[in-house]
C-alpha cells in the first residue's frame, strides 16, 4: 500500500509538470518516469547532469530561464517499433497548439507554453548528405580531374545511384531477393548531428538541431506509389461514425460523397476554377503565348516549344488571345445569377490511335457546350497510316474511318474560328486531348485537377470514378469494339464542373474523409478567447511559390505567393511576426506557417522546372563536366538553402516549434520506372510481346519497388526555440 501511494503521489506531482495540471504526456516520458528516469530539462533543474538516460531533441538557442519553458525529448530506453512519418509530424504539430493526443516518437514538456509553430517543407534535403554517401563538400584541390554524367541541370553526380542500380540488378538477375531485411528498433531512433562530422554546407543545421530523424513519406510501395508529403501534413482524419462505417461496407466502388453535417453549398463562379499558368506547367500543359506575364518568360516558352517541335511551322496553333485580359467579361455581358461570369464554355474529350512512328494522332473530338449541347461530334483521319487503333479504349475501327476525309487541319481551322478569347475549355487531363489536337489555349478548367485525388498529388483520379462519386452515373461501360464515348465523356467532365460551381470549392475535396489542418486549428481557441468564439480560433498561414490560395492554402487564414526561396524566407516572417502596419497579417502574426523552399529540389532535378530556360549553374555546350564542378554547385545549393532555414530560425519568437522535413528521398528513378509501367500497361492491352517498346517482369516490378522504398526515405528535424 506504502508503495502504491507513494507512486500515485510521484505521478499527481508529475503530472503538474504540464500547464493546468496537463498530464498528456508522450510514451517515452511515462516510460522514463516509471523507471525513475529524468527528462534533460528536469536534470538542468535539479543540477544532475551525470544522468545520460534522457536526449534533448531540440537545442532552443533562445531558451529563457523558466521552469515551464516547453522542450522535446527522447529517451534511448523507448525503443520505436515503427518509423516515423509524416503524419507524426503532425500530430507533434497540432499536440502543441491544438488537441491532438501526445506523439509517441518525443516527450513534450509544457506543451502547453508552445505558441506558435513553423514548418518547412525542404525537398532535396537526402540522408546521403548527412552520412556521406553524397558528396557534398566542395572538392579539395587537384590536378586529377574526372567526369561524371551531369543530369540537366540538376548539378547532382548519378555515378553513385546508377553503381547502386546495377548492383541490384546483378543480385536479380541472380536470382537473389533484393528486399532488404527486418529494420531493428534501433534504426528507427535519431541520429545526433555533430558539427565535426557533418559537410561544411550542413554544419549550421547542427547549431539549430540536436537529431536528425529518419521520417518515412507515405506510400504503397506493392504498386510502386509515392503519395504527396504535402497532403499528408496539411490534412488531418476525421474520424467516421459507426453508422457512415457500416453503410460504407455495403458499398461497392467509389463511395458516395458526403456532404457533411455543417455542409453549406457555396455557388461559386466558373472563373474561380480557372488553372494558372504554373498550375498548367506543373501538368504537362503547353503554355499558350498569352500565359506568360513577362517578356523574358515569353521567349523562354518559345524556345522551348522550338526546341520540342511544337511550333506553327511544326503544324501547332494558338487561339487568339492576345492578354488574358481579352477574356475578362464586360459587366453587361454577364447575366445576373449565371455562374459563368459571360464567359463561353466548351467540354472537350478525344480519342486517338497509334500512328507509324508511335505517336499518338487524333481519330475522333466532341465538343458539348455549357447547356448539353453539342457542337461537334466528327472522326478524323489521321495523316500517317495507323498501327494501332486501339479499340478498347478508343471505340475506333477501320470501317468508322473508312469513308472519313476530315483531317487534322480541318479541325484546326474549325477550331480556330469557335474558340473566342471568352471561351473556357473543360477535360480531363485535358493536355492530352489538346497535345492530340496540336492546340493551345490559356483558359484551361481540368477536372482531374479540380477533383485532387484523396491521397494527393501527383495522382489523378479517373473520370470513370468521378463519375460514380459525384455524378452517380457509369460511364466507359464499352467493351470490345465499343470502347468510350467521347460525348459521353466530355458530358461527365461539363456535369462535374456544374456542380462543383453550385456547391462551392470544397466540394469534390477530401472534406469527407479528412480536413484540412487550417480548418482544424480554426476551431481551437486561442488564450484568451471568451466561449470558444469561432472568430477567435487559431490563424495558420501558407507560404509557397506561385499561387497558394488554391488547393491546400484555400482553408488557410493567410496566403503569401512568392516568386522565389529568397521571398518564402520574407513570407515567413511577415506570417509569424506580422505586418507592422498590419495591412494584410496582423501585428502577431499567426498561430501556424506551412512554407516550401523548391530550389535545392529544382537544382538536383528532382522535377522539371520548365520555367528556368538555363540555370546559372548549368553549363551550356557541354554533357559531361568535371565532378569538381558538381560538387561545388550542388554544395552552393544545399548552403544557400540550410542558410534560409538558418535565417527563419533566427527570427523565430521564444517558444515556438520548428519543423523541416524533406517530404521524400529522390524521386527520379521511381517516376521513370512508373513512366515505363505506364507505357507497358497501354501497350500490353493492344499489343502482342514481341511488338511491345517496353517488356515489364518481375525483374522490372522488383525494381520498382526498391526505388519507391528509396524514394520514401526523407528525413526532419524538430526543435523548440
Amino acid at each position: 500500500m506504502g508503495r502504491g501511494s507513494n507512486k500515485k503521489r510521484k505521478h499527481a506531482q508529475y503530472a503538474q509538470d504540464g500547464p493546468n495540471g496537463d498530464s498528456n504526456i508522450g510514451v517515452g516520458a511515462t516510460i522514463a518516469h516509471l523507471r525513475g528516469e529524468l527528462t534533460a530539462d528536469q536534470r538542468s533543474d535539479e543540477h544532475k547532469p551525470d544522468s545520460e538516460e534522457w536526449t534533448t531533441v531540440g537545442r532552443g538557442g533562445k531558451k529563457q530561464k523558466k521552469t515551464n519553458y516547453p522542450s522535446l525529448g527522447y529517451s534511448d530506453m523507448h525503443k520505436l517499433h515503427t518509423s516515423v512519418n509524416i503524419n507524426h509530424l503532425q500530430a507533434l504539430v497540432l499536440y502543441c497548439l491544438a488537441d491532438a493526443t501526445s506523439p509517441q516518437f518525443v516527450s513534450v514538456r509544457h506543451h502547453g507554453m508552445v505558441k506558435k509553430a513553423v514548418v518547412l517543407l525542404v525537398p532535396g534535403l537526402e540522408k546521403g548528405m548527412f552520412d556521406g554517401s553524397i558528396q557534398i563538400d566542395p572538392p579539395k584541390e587537384t590536378s586529377v580531374k574526372s567526369s561524371a554524367p551531369y543530369n540537366g541541370a540538376n548539378g547532382s553526380v548519378v555515378s553513385s545511384r546508377e553503381s547502386e542500380k546495377a548492383v541490384a540488378t546483378e543480385l536479380e538477375a541472380n536470382g537473389y531477393n533484393i528486399k532488404p531485411p527486418p529494420k531493428s528498433p534501433d534504426e528507427y531512433l535519431p541520429t545526433p548531428l555533430s558539427p565535426e562530422k557533418l559537410p561544411k554546407p550542413l554544419k549550421p543545421l547542427a547549431d539549430i538541431f540536436s537529431h536528425l530523424w529518419p521520417v518515412k513519406a507515405p506510400g504503397d510501395e506493392k504498386y510502386g506509389k509515392v503519395h504527396s508529403p504535402l497532403h499528408a501534413m496539411l490534412n488531418s482524419a476525421i474520424t467516421k461514425t459507426h453508422e457512415e462505417k457500416q453503410e460504407d461496407k455495403q458499398i461497392k466502388g467509389p463511395k458516395p460523397a458526403r456532404e457533411g453535417k455543417n455542409w453549406a453549398n457555396k455557388r461559386t463562379l466558373i472563373t474561380k476554377f480557372l488553372s494558372s499558368a504554373e498550375e498548367l506547367e506543373e501538368n504537362d500543359y503547353i503554355l499558350h503565348p498569352a500565359s506568360f506575364t513577362t517578356l523574358a518568360e515569353k521567349e523562354v516558352g518559345i524556345q522551348r516549344r522550338t526546341k520540342n517541335k511544337q511550333t506553327t511551322d511544326d503544324g501547332w496553333l494558338d487561339t487568339v488571345v492576345d492578354r488574358l485580359e481579352d477574356g475578362v467579361a464586360k459587366d453587361e455581358d454577364i447575366e445576373k445569377g449565371s455562374v459563368t461570369d459571360g464567359r463561353s464554355i466548351l467540354a472537350i474529350d478525344c480519342e486517338m490511335c497509334i500512328v507509324e512512328g508511335g505517336e499518338m494522332a487524333l481519330t475522333r473530338i466532341s465538343l458539348v457546350e455549357w447547356d448539353g449541347n453539342v457542337l461537334l461530334d466528327e472522326f478524323v483521319k489521321p495523316d500517317k497510316p495507323i498501327i494501332d487503333y486501339l479499340t478498347p479504349y478508343s471505340g475506333i475501327t477501320p470501317t468508322k474511318l473508312e469513308n472519313v476525309t476530315t483531317n487534322l487541319k480541318d479541325i484546326q481551322d474549325r477550331l480556330l474560328k469557335e474558340i473566342t478569347p471568352k471561351h473556357i475549355l473543360i477535360g480531363h487531363s485535358l493536355n492530352s486531348d489538346l497535345m492530340a489536337l496540336r492546340l493551345t489555349h490559356p483558359f484551361i478548367i481540368d477536372t482531374s485537377m479540380l477533383y485532387p485525388h484523396p491521397r494527393g498529388p501527383p495522382m489523378k483520379s479517373s473520370l470513370k470514378w468521378l463519375a460514380q462519386k459525384y455524378l452517380g452515373r457509369e460511364i466507359q461501360k464499352g467493351h470490345g469494339t465499343q470502347g468510350h464515348d467521347s460525348v459521353e465523356d466530355a458530358r461527365a467532365c461539363l456535369d462535374l464542373v456544374q456542380i462543383k460551381c453550385e456547391r462551392g470549392p470544397q466540394w469534390g475535396t477530401s472534406e469527407a474523409t479528412v480536413e484540412s489542418i487550417f480548418k482544424r486549428l480554426k476551431r481551437t481557441p486561442r488564450a484568451g478567447s471568451l466561449n470558444n468564439a469561432s472568430n477567435e480560433g487559431k490563424t495558420g498561414a501558407i507560404v509557397d511559390q506561385g499561387a497558394p490560395e488554391r488547393n491546400f492554402g484555400s482553408m488557410a487564414t493567410y496566403c503569401i505567393g512568392c516568386p522565389d526561396d529568397a521571398g518564402v524566407v520574407a513570407g515567413v516572417k511577415r506570417a509569424v511576426l506580422g505586418d507592422e502596419d498590419g495591412s494584410y497579417i496582423p501585428g502577431g502574426g499567426v498561430d501556424f506557417t506551412w512554407a516550401r523552399f523548391q530550389e535545392l529540389a529544382a537544382f538536383c532535378g528532382w522535377w522539371n522546372d520548365n520555367r528556368r530556360a538555363v540555370s546559372d549553374h548549368t553549363p551550356q555546350d557541354s554533357h559531361l563536366i568535371s565532378t569538381d564542378y558538381v560538387s561545388t554547385a550542388l554544395a552552393e545549393a544545399v548552403t544557400k538553402t540550410v542558410n534560409r532555414i538558418q535565417a527563419v530560425r533566427d527570427f523565430l519568437p521564444p517558444c515556438t516549434l520548428l519543423v523541416v522535413y524533406s517530404g521524400t528521398g529522390d524521386p527520379r528513378e521511381l517516376a521513370r520506372l512508373q513512366e515505363m509501367q505506364r507505357t507497358f500497361k497501354r501497350e500490353y492491352a493492344v499489343k502482342k510481346w514481341d511488338e511491345l517498346s517496353v517488356k515489364w517482369t518481375d525483374t522490372e516490378d522488383q525494381a520498382l519497388k526498391m526505388a519507391c522504398r528509396k524514394a520514401r526515405e526523407g528525413l526532419g528535424f524538430v526543435t523548440i526555440t
